[in-house]
């Protein structure tokens, strides 16, 4: 009974100890677990899950670029340029319209040589001297007029160009992309530009008036010279005449 007792605690002692020198990973059931394949399974997930959150960024950022490039490309709803063409329009018809003496060269030309002599007046009848001093009232009158009926476009259009301003300002503001606001601001430029042509129109419409009135004054004077040397000329001079004022 004793010497079955030491073979079974000598197997014992071989059995522990060959589970003591087994390794650490071995465990009972048939289940291995290996600390150093879960570590490094665990880190190649952690690092898949960060590529694919980056990936969704990506995608995520991409997106937004398309919408940030679709506002970009959204045409301004708001437009004022046709009515800005309509007042430049109607700027442009008052010089298209202008009384007696054109703003053309030739015409101006044309005039100055039949109404307007620089030279002598010698040789012009006495009714050429009246009618010429008549048409001569009468182009000064006329440019007095436009000169007024251009101020008064003018004019009328501020009411307008303070409702398109408004417009185009609130609309630049509330603007979604770069192509809206580039839009707004050409509009804007383009108005501008309106306001610089009525202020030409208006400088050339008090030019031309003030310019045809010191032709006139010029004229008239150089008339009256040749007038009064008619009158004074001896000779053919002034022959009074027998008038009658009423009949019987």
């Amino acid at each position: 009974m004793t010497r079955f007792r030491k073979p079974m605690l000598a197997l014992s002692v071989a059995a522990l100890a060959l589970m003591v020198a087994a390794p650490a990973d071995a465990q009972f059931g048939g289940i291995v677990y290996d600390p150093s394949n879960y570590a490094q399974n665990v880190l190649t997930a952690a690092r898949t899950l960060q590529q694919i959150n980056n990936q969704i960024t990506q995608i995520q950022n991409q997106a937004q670029s398309l919408i940030n490039q679709a506002r970009n490309l959204t045409n301004l709803p708001t437009a004022v340029l046709s009515s800005i063409q309509r007042d430049i329009d109607r700027t442009r018809q008052l010089i298209t319209q202008a009384q007696q003496i054109a703003y053309k060269v030739e015409n101006i030309d044309q005039v100055f040589s039949q109404r307007y002599p620089s030279g002598s007046l010698v040789g012009t009848s006495s009714g050429a001297l009246v009618t010429n001093a008549q048409t001569r009232w009468t182009d000064a009158l006329a440019s007095y007029q436009d000169a007024l009926r251009t101020g008064a476009t003018v004019t009328g259009n501020i009411d307008g160009t303070r409702d398109q301003t408004s417009t185009l300002v609130t609309a630049s503001q509330g603007a979604t992309g770069a192509l809206q606001a580039a839009q707004a601001g050409n509009q804007l430029l383009a108005l501008q530009t309106r306001q610089l042509a009525d202020l030409t129109a208006m400088v050339a419409a008090q030019s031309r008036a003030a310019a045809i009135q010191a032709a006139r004054a010029s004229a008239d004077e150089a008339q009256g010279r040749e007038q009064t040397r008619r009158f004074l000329a001896p000779g053919a001079g002034y022959v009074p005449q027998s008038v009658t004022l009423f009949h019987d």
